[in-house]
């Protein structure tokens, strides 16, 4: 085999620029077989005089995150070495080099191929990689997008997930203690027992929960008789069943939280009940709020009555006390007369203090709490009476937007909801009104607020003018930038900031007019 030496030396030597390709198999689309993105990515460089020197292919991995892709892992490290015969790398668009979650994870590896000076070719993009403030955007939206498709396939899985655990069928994770799951055909026979690890290999069977070992279900109806009838704790009970070498489901010895998780799953009254936490797309697992839970009532027999459960249910929730509304304006004047001034830093500094977002939530706001209380801040919230005007002009900047978008030839649709922007079916926008401050200095300046929460593609952020009555000028600021991006502006940026500064809205219906509507959803 030729040495990469030799092989770069042999491709410039005929005038072709040496490239590699880089492909990575998906099944949700026929055109992303790795047979297609082969043979693009070779037709585009034949019209590019490029020669393709190396392949780097990763069969069947999703792109949600470089984890288990061996050909990236191994591109990206042949990068690093400095010792690569080829000087680009073809990809066939933007979603093969990942559908990450985080784009800034897909930019930070191609960042890494541009600072060794191999540059990232998308073949079949309807733009050119070259840097551009109106390139970057637009690379920025197709990332989203990569990420958005599986967001939308994982959000299809839930609902059909959502709709069987309604049927009373178990979704995942273990049965627990004193609970085993079981094998149901298409027909509704059982066909036996799961082991731990166990997963049913045809696609109509189902799986529902059945009580387990005889000496595991008396286990649990003891922990629940215990807890009730005898006042016994669940650092008690756990200390006897392990004095009594009994172990747990997964053959661990018992602990507070274990018997704490028995004595309140509703699955040991025979509910199923689904989506209490989530863990989408490999993210941080999070607790999900009851109105958000997936359930269905009776879904198999129970091993506690749902007497007992209740009494339980209702010792643990006793231990929490709710202060009344008296009692915590109670506490903020004493607060008050103790610190001499209030603040959600002082609340917050509190030790024998509720928060100050408990205070925010439970008498809409820290200002109308402390007007309960007779405190008057010594601070001039004029800026207030600006925000809600603000808030007031917001509808009609936003028609401005969309006035623009559809005069450019683009497609706007404004989420009733939320106000953000669908455009030609393709990508998302928010836009967000920065108040104009009076600096010390006596220079005006703009805090910057992104509605992330929307999470959209474009935030296109409208700096007021110095009476706060008109706009100014405007920022498109990809999704990619936003946490790198300055909170504060002033009026002169820098270079690099005001490449992203329009004064017309004529920007958005640029970036419009690139996205093709017959390719709109």
């Amino acid at each position: 085999m030729a040495s990469r030496k030799s092989v770069l030396a042999n491709a410039i030597s005929d005038g072709l620029m040496p490239v590699a390709e880089y492909v990575r198999m998906s099944t949700d689309h026929q055109r992303y077989s790795t047979e297609n993105q082969a043979d693009a990515i070779r037709a585009y460089a034949a019209a590019n005089n490029m020669r393709i020197v190396r392949t780097y292919r990763d069969e069947g991995k999703s792109g949600l995150d470089i984890g288990g892709r061996d050909a990236l892992k191994q591109l990206l490290a042949d990068v690093r070495s400095g010792c690569t015969d080829f000087k680009a790398i073809l990809v066939y668009d933007v979603s093969r080099w990942g559908r990450f979650q985080n784009a800034d994870e897909s930019a930070a590896y191609e960042y890494e191929c541009a600072k060794a000076g191999i540059k990232v070719v998308y073949c079949a993009e309807p733009f050119d990689n070259d840097g551009s403030p109106l390139s970057t955007i637009y690379k920025s939206i197709k990332r989203s997008m990569a990420g958005e498709y599986s967001r939308e396939l994982s959000t299809k899985v839930f609902a059909g997930q959502c709709r069987l655990v309604k049927l009373g069928f178990h979704q995942g994770g273990l049965a627990g203690f004193g609970l085993r799951r079981a094998l149901l055909d298409e027909q509704r026979n059982l066909k036996g027992e799961l082991n731990i690890g166990e997963q049913k290999s045809i696609q109509t069977d189902r799986v529902v929960l059945v009580p387990g070992p005889p000496w595991e279900v008396s286990t649990v109806e003891r922990i629940y008789r215990q807890f009730v009838r005898d006042g016994k704790s669940e650092r008690q009970i756990a200390d006897e069943l392990n004095a009594e070498a009994k172990r747990t489901d997964l053959d661990r010895p018992w602990s507070r939280a274990t018997v704490h998780q028995v004595l309140t799953n509703e699955k040991y009254i025979g509910n199923n009940v689904y989506n209490r936490t989530s863990s989408k797309l490999k993210q941080a697992t999070v607790r999900n709020p009851p109105e958000r839970w997936v359930r269905c009532d009776g879904a198999f027999e129970g091993i506690i009555s749902l007497e007992l459960f209740t009494q339980a249910r209702q010792i643990i929730a006793s231990r929490s006390l709710r202060l009344s509304d008296a009692h915590m304006l109670e506490l903020l004047a004493t607060l008050w007369r103790r610190a001499g001034t209030l603040s959600g830093l002082i609340i917050d500094e509190s030790e024998d203090m509720p928060s100050s977002t408990s205070y925010q939530t439970r008498f809409g706001g820290l200002l109308r709490a402390y007007a309960l209380v007779g405190y008057t801040p010594d601070r001039d919230y004029r800026y207030l009476e600006i925000n809600r005007s603000l808030r007031a002009s917001h509808p009609e900047v936003v028609a401005q937007v969309m006035q623009a978008i559809r005069g450019g030839g683009g497609e706007v649709v404004q989420n009733a909801g939320n106000d953000l922007l669908h455009v030609n079916g393709e990508w998302t926008a928010s836009v967000v009104l920065a108040r104009s401050q009076i600096g010390s200095s006596g220079n005006l300046r703009w805090n910057l607020r992104f509605d992330t929460s929307l999470a959209p593609d474009i935030t296109c952020a409208v700096r007021m003018d110095s009476s706060n009555n008109h706009p100014l000028d405007h920022y498109l600021i990809p999704r990619l930038d936003m946490g790198a991006w300055p909170q504060r502006l002033g009026e002169d940026n820098g270079g690099l900031i005001d490449g992203y500064r329009f004064d017309s809205f004529q920007s958005l219906a640029e970036l419009a007019a690139r996205t093709p509507l017959e390719n709109a959803a």
